[in-house]
């Protein structure tokens, strides 16, 4: 089944190479964004929930502090344009071991030290900056997720490795 491996492998990284896409796609508009969300959040049949769960007055926070400083000192937001353009340019990266498995799997190695990465910070800067621990353990789960595909990869070029390099007695 050695065959499926690089169908499997090309699989599992576009999964991931999308996911960061999408992250850095959508960390451009993010007072559109968080309109939306609020406005959504303040339907009646969802307004209970979101309340109830504390969401509400956590995303109306979030809302108005983004809505002022960007009013105000619109210059911060280059911050979150550069976040997001090092989550595309991290997609990028993952071309090679989608061309190439077992020559890259160092990138692999790479992706699955930045998404064990993410746990401390989340946690660690996220209790800094007073980011309520709900939020932080689903930031936390950014890195959990993002690595699933990850190892999955690093299974399986590991195996194509050992199928290439014959044994050395």
């Amino acid at each position: 089944m050695a065959h499926n491996h690089p169908r499997a492998i090309r699989f599992w990284l576009v999964l991931f190479m999308t996911g960061l896409f999408l992250s850095g796609v959508t960390a451009f508009p993010l007072q559109t964004e968080l309109h939306w969300v609020l406005s959504i959040l303040e339907t009646p049949p969802v307004r209970r929930i979101a309340e109830a769960t504390h969401l509400l007055p956590w995303i109306a926070r979030v809302h108005h502090a983004l809505f002022e400083t960007n009013a105000q000192y619109p210059f911060l937001a280059y911050g979150t344009d550069w976040l997001a353009f090092a989550h595309l340019v991290l997609a990028v990266l993952f071309i090679g071991p989608y061309r190439d498995p077992v020559r890259n799997k160092w990138i692999i190695t790479f992706g699955l030290i930045a998404c064990g990465g993410v746990i401390p910070l989340a946690l660690i800067a996220g209790h800094v900056r007073g980011i309520p621990l709900p939020w932080r353990l689903i930031d936390c789960s950014f890195g959990v997720f993002g690595a699933i595909p990850l190892v999955r990869c690093w299974l399986l070029i590991s195996e194509l490795e050992n199928r290439e390099i014959p044994a050395k007695i």
